[in-house]
């Protein structure tokens, strides 16, 4: 599945690739096997998983464990492309655009949670409130902060009329 190229504005010596790929860095391992029971969010859930980070990023975890949570970023690998770009949403029966609900379903299925990261011993995070399938691929990790990554002064758009 590829895209049209287009001509940017302002951006020399730029080329856009057609397909960009990432190596996984780790699996995520939970108690859900299908989707069927998985929390729609992970702010939703109370189960607990591992992160195992494979051999090649484990130097990457050192001064993890001071941080109470994370971003996981990781790849929807049951999904497969086509995907509507119209979805009911879990709180709607009307059809959303995919990038205005937090589907799955996506034109790049990626995924993103904030874990609580209970503890790290050596290259496996210990995490609380998972909402993904057992032995996802995990593409990043990186540090929730909370001075930079809170919002106030939000909108919740279509969420607001329900």
């Amino acid at each position: 599945m590829g895209f049209t190229k287009r001509k940017v504005k302002n951006i020399k010596s730029r080329n856009f690739p057609e397909e960009i790929c990432f190596k996984p860095i780790g699996i995520i391992y939970t108690p859900f096997k299908s989707m069927a029971g998985v929390p729609r969010q992970s702010s939703l859930s109370e189960v607990e998983g591992t992160i195992e980070i494979f051999e090649d990023f484990q130097d990457g975890l050192k001064d993890l464990e001071g941080f109470s949570h994370i971003y996981c970023l990781y790849h929807f690998d049951l999904i497969k492309p086509p995907v509507p770009l119209l979805s009911r949403s879990f709180s709607s029966s009307e059809k959303k655009g995919v990038f205005a609900i937090r589907t799955p379903f996506r034109p790049n299925p990626i995924g993103l949670s904030i874990f609580e990261v209970i503890n790290v011993k050596r290259n496996v995070i210990h995490i609380k409130g998972v909402d993904a399938i057992d032995r996802t691929p995990v593409l990043d990790i990186k540090p929730y902060v909370s001075e930079f990554d809170v919002r106030f002064h939000t909108k919740n758009g279509w969420l607001n009329s329900i």
